[in-house]
C-alpha cells in the first residue's frame, strides 16, 4: 500500500482524496505524534498550554481543510493560531520563532485550483523526515483517551501580526534596522513586475519589496479563490514577461501558488531559471565569505551548465536526489548554507528553513542594484546547456539501473558526450515511466541522444 505522505505532504483532490474528515484525523493524529509528552498534571490540565499555528494559500477549498485541520488540533488539546493566508515559508519561519510545537500549512504549491495538500512542520520550522510522517499515518483515526474540559485546545483567527512577523523578517535579511529605529531602502530606485499567481504572497512580496526600496508593479495578486496558479505565475510567465518589457522594468519575479519557489525575468523578457539565480546568488555569497564551504548544494537536475560556470568560479556542488527536502537534508548535514532546485526553490540556511520565494527576489534583486549590472548580465554568466527531457511510459522503471543493454547505452553516450554533455535515467517516483534526460553542446545532439537512450528504454524495459 503507496505511502499517504509523498515528497511534500499529503496531496490530492479536494473534497475527493482530501477531505474534511482525513483533514480532521489528520489534526488529531499530528498532535499525538508531534506534541511533547511532558507536563501533564494528574487531574490532566496541561502544566502549559501547547500550540499549533496553521496558514494555507487561496484556494477556496483551504476555508474547509483549515477549519478540519484545526479542529483536529484543537480536540487533541493544542491551542492553535490560524494565520490565514500567508506563504508556506511564512509559517515554517513563524514555527520557528514563536513558541508552538508545530505549523501545518494547507496548500498544493504550483497544482491547479481543485487539488489541495496538507504539510506539517516540526518545532524549529522543519519539514518532518519520513519516519515522523509515517507515525502520524499509523495512529491516523485511532481512538484515544482525548482531553476534556480545560484540556482542550482554542481556536484563535490573527491573520495581521503574524503576517507582519514575517514581511519584518524578509526586509531585514537585506536592510536591516538601524541602531535609531530607520530602515534603509537597498532597492531604491529598482522597477520590478511581481507575479504573484493570485496566490498567497499576494500581500507579502508586493509589501517586502516595497519596504525595501523597489517601485513594485504588481500583476495577479487579486485572489478570489479559483484564479490561484491560473495562467499567471512560476507555471505560465508568459504575463510577467509581456509586462516587464511594455513598462520598461529592469526585471520581473514570478512566484508559485505558496511562494516556496521564485523565477525571475531580465530586462528583456527573457527567463532566468533556478539554476541561474542560484549561481549569481552562490558567486555572491562566496565573494562575501558567507557561502559555507565555497558549495553549493543542487539536485541532479541541475543544468550541466550551472557546474561548469560554477567551477570555474572555485565553487563546488554537491547533487541530491529531486526534491527541496532532499537538498535541505544534504545542507544540514554538511554545514552548507545554500542549495535549491532548477524550478526555484531556492534554500538561504542564513534566514530560513526551506524554500522562499519573496526571500529568493528579494536577495536577487539585492544582487542586481549591489552589482551595477542588469540581470541579464548576471545571468549570462551562467548558460545553459541545451536540454532534451523525454518520458518514456509503460516501462519496468525497478530495472533501469540493471538492465545490461540500457547502462551499457548511458555508457556509451556519456563517453561520447565527454565534459560538453550529460545522460541522466531518472525513475518517476509514482508511475511506470523513466524519465530520460540529455544535455549537449548543441539542442540537436540533445535531441539525438534523448531519442537513442528512450528507444533502448522502451525497447528493454517494456511491461
Amino acid at each position: 500500500m503507496p505511502r499517504m505522505f509523498g515528497t511534500d505532504g499529503v496531496r490530492g483532490l479536494a473534497n475527493r482524496a482530501l477531505t474534511a474528515r482525513l483533514a480532521l484525523d489528520l489534526g488529531d493524529a499530528a498532535v499525538r505524534v508531534l506534541g511533547r509528552s511532558e507536563g501533564e498534571k494528574e487531574d490532566g490540565q496541561p502544566e502549559g498550554r501547547r500550540r499549533a499555528l496553521v496558514g494555507r494559500d487561496t484556494r477556496v477549498s483551504g476555508d474547509f481543510l483549515a477549519a478540519a485541520l484545526s479542529a483536529g488540533m484543537s480536540a487533541g488539546g493544542f491551542d492553535v493560531i490560524d494565520a490565514g493566508i500567508i506563504p508556506t515559508p511564512g509559517v515554517a519561519y513563524l514555527t520557528s520563532v514563536l513558541n508552538v510545537e508545530m505549523g501545518a500549512v494547507i496548500s498544493a504549491s504550483h497544482n491547479p485550483m481543485p487539488d489541495n495538500g496538507i504539510k506539517f512542520f516540526a518545532r524549529g520550522g522543519f519539514k518532518l523526515p519520513d519516519t515522523k510522517e509515517d507515525e502520524i499515518e499509523a495512529v491516523l483515526g485511532q481512538d484515544w483517551d482525548r482531553p476534556t474540559g480545560a484540556g482542550v485546545g482554542r481556536i484563535s483567527h490573527d491573520i495581521a501580526a503574524p503576517t507582519n512577523l514575517y514581511i519584518d523578517h524578509l526586509v531585514s535579511t537585506i536592510a536591516p534596522v538601524n541602531d535609531d529605529k530607520t530602515q534603509p531602502k537597498p532597492l531604491k530606485g529598482l522597477k520590478i513586475v511581481a507575479d504573484c499567481a493570485n496566490g498567497a504572497t499576494s500581500v507579502v512580496a508586493p509589501e517586502a519589496l516595497r519596504r525595501a526600496g523597489a517601485e513594485v508593479l504588481v500583476i495577479n495578486a487579486s485572489p478570489d479563490g479559483y484564479n490561484i496558479n491560473k495562467n499567471a505565475g512560476s507555471t505560465h510567465p508568459e504575463q510577467l514577461q509581456a509586462m516587464v518589457k511594455a513598462t520598461d522594468a529592469m526585471m520581473g519575479v514570478a512566484f508559485d501558488g505558496d511562494a516556496d519557489r521564485c523565477l525571475a525575468v531580465d530586462e528583456d523578457g527573457n527567463m532566468v531559471n533556478g539554476d541561474q539565480i542560484m549561481g549569481i546568488l552562490a558567486r555572491a555569497k562566496k565573494n562575501e565569505g558567507t557561502l559555507a564551504h565555497d558549495t553549493l548544494v543542487v539536485t541532479v537536475m541541475s543544468n550541466l551548465g550551472l557546474k561548469l560556470a560554477l567551477k570555474s568560479m572555485g565553487i563546488k556542488t554537491v547533487e541530491t536526489a529531486v526534491g527541496d527536502r532532499y537538498v535541505l537534508e544534504e545542507m544540514l548535514r554538511g554545514g552548507y548554507t545554500l542549495g535549491g532546485e532548477q524550478s526555484g526553490h531556492v534554500i538561504n540556511r542564513e534566514f530560513a528553513t526551506t524554500g522562499d520565494g519573496t526571500l529568493t527576489a528579494l536577495m536577487l534583486c539585492n544582487e542586481v542594484v549591489k552589482s551595477g549590472k542588469t540581470l541579464k548580465e548576471l545571468a549570462a554568466d551562467f548558460p545553459q546547456l541545451p536540454q532534451t527531457l523525454v518520458n518514456v511510459p509503460n516501462v519496468d522503471k525497478t530495472a533501469c539501473d540493471t538492465n545490461e543493454r540500457v547502462q551499457a547505452a548511458v555508457r556509451r553516450e556519456e563517453e561520447l558526450l565527454g565534459e560538453s554533455g550529460r545522460v541522466l535515467l531518472r525513475p518517476s517516483g509514482t508511475e511506470p515511466l523513466v524519465r530520460v534526460m540529455a544535455e549537449a553542446a548543441t539542442q540537436a545532439y540533445a535531441d539525438e541522444v534523448c531519442t537513442r537512450l528512450a528507444r533502448i528504454v522502451a525497447e528493454e524495459l517494456a511491461l
